[in-house]
């Protein structure tokens, strides 16, 4: 399973039970950055909030990145991030739940799995701004290729898990709360930085990737 498929996997099981309309992403549709070219889509995941995928390529194919995001903006979940890089030989597997709750949830469920799969190598991704609100369920992996079938079938059942958590049965009454904290975290990646953040600030400027996160690939605006 290449890693564009492990996004397709996790955009069928959305779709099963949050149907997904594709929303035009215009100017963001395709562009590139820092030797990288990316294609980037957006969706509204009906009943739950905005989804967003970003697949990049560059390198002269050394290197493949996938990032998915799901901002759940009607029902209580965390914010989902996940990203999976291909390079030099190596499979990286990062996935990050964020606060954005509106009441108090369990994920208990998530540490279990994290515990059954430990013998996954991990990666130290340091501090960052953002460590307060990142919850300890996130998960950072990478190995080489050999890893590749086990982080991808760790990451199935991760997110089986997230999506079918307690935390579906809460209906967000106040979308503008639960927006909110979702911004917390946007704003601070286009305030602090982050990775993938600084290459499209370099490349587009503050009011273009502002117009990215925001609209597109958060949908906090």
């Amino acid at each position: 399973m290449s890693i564009g498929n492990v996004m397709q996997v996790i955009l069928n099981q959305l779709n099963e039970t949050y149907p997904l309309r594709e929303i035009p992403t215009g100017e963001f549709s395709n562009i590139k950055a820092k030797g990288m070219k990316f294609q980037i889509k957006q969706y509204e995941a009906a009943g739950l909030g905005n989804v967003s995928v970003m697949e990049a390529k560059g390198f002269f194919g050394l290197m493949k990145m996938d990032t998915l995001i799901i901002n759940p903006m009607k029902k209580d979940l965390p914010l989902f991030s996940y990203d999976r890089v291909l390079a030099m030989g190596n499979d990286t597997l990062i996935i990050e739940l964020y606060d954005t709750f509106v009441g108090k949830q369990d994920f208990s469920d998530l540490n279990r799995w994290k515990e059954e799969n430990k013998g996954l190598p991990d990666h130290d991704l340091g501090k960052h701004w953002y460590d307060g609100i990142k919850l300890a369920e996130s998960v950072s992996k990478k190995g080489k290729k050999d890893w590749s079938k086990s982080f991808e079938q760790f990451t199935k059942i991760y997110f089986e898990k997230y999506l079918n958590n307690k935390a579906v049965n809460t209906e967000v009454t106040n979308i503008a709360a639960k927006k909110e904290k979702a911004s917390v975290y946007v704003e601070g990646l286009l305030s602090n930085g982050g990775p993938s953040t600084d290459v499209f600030k370099k490349e587009f400027g503050e009011v273009k990737t502002g117009k990215l996160f925001r609209k597109v690939l958060f949908g906090t605006e």
